[in-house]
């Protein structure tokens, strides 16, 4: 058993220490929002936070989450950042298929916690790595761009 902090609450994971995130949020808890996209950490669908940071979870293991905050897509509503991206993501009709958008969510909102002015420059660094298939890149720029005037 490994104890996660997820989302502010303390839960048990049965399942070898190895696994990566990922797979315990979405196999033993039954977390779907984050997504399997590559297996490799190329392409961002899986991102979560881990103490604020971005990271992928496909490849991070639990063992190295014990005892830190996990945070994933299903508490960004909560979020008032995450609120301010989902609502930007919203009103720049950002998503088609939707399959890469809680990574690039999550994503954008580790950028803007510590970025409340992010040029160009800056978004492409932070969202580099997160893959779009639909390619509604300039959507997500400006929809940062957007979530960072609400939140000035």
């Amino acid at each position: 058993m490994v104890t996660l902090n997820i989302n502010g609450r303390e839960m048990q994971v049965d399942a070898d220490p190895a696994t990566p995130i990922l797979w315990a949020l979405r196999d033993n808890l039954n977390m779907t929002g984050t997504k399997f996209g590559c297996g490799a950490a190329l392409c961002g669908a899986c991102t979560v936070h881990l103490n604020g940071d971005a990271i992928r979870s496909c490849i991070t293991p639990i063992s190295a989450a014990a005892g830190q905050k996990i945070t994933t897509i299903e508490a960004m509503e909560a979020d008032p950042v995450g609120k301010a991206v989902q609502d930007a993501w919203v009103r720049h009709d950002v998503p088609q298929c939707g399959y890469c958008q809680s990574g690039q969510v999550m994503s954008a909102t580790a950028l803007l916690r510590t970025n409340k002015k992010p040029t160009d420059a800056d978004i492409d660094g932070a969202m580099s790595g997160n893959i779009c298939r639909c390619g509604t890149y300039q959507r997500i720029r400006a929809a940062i761009k957007d979530a960072a005037t609400t939140l000035a």
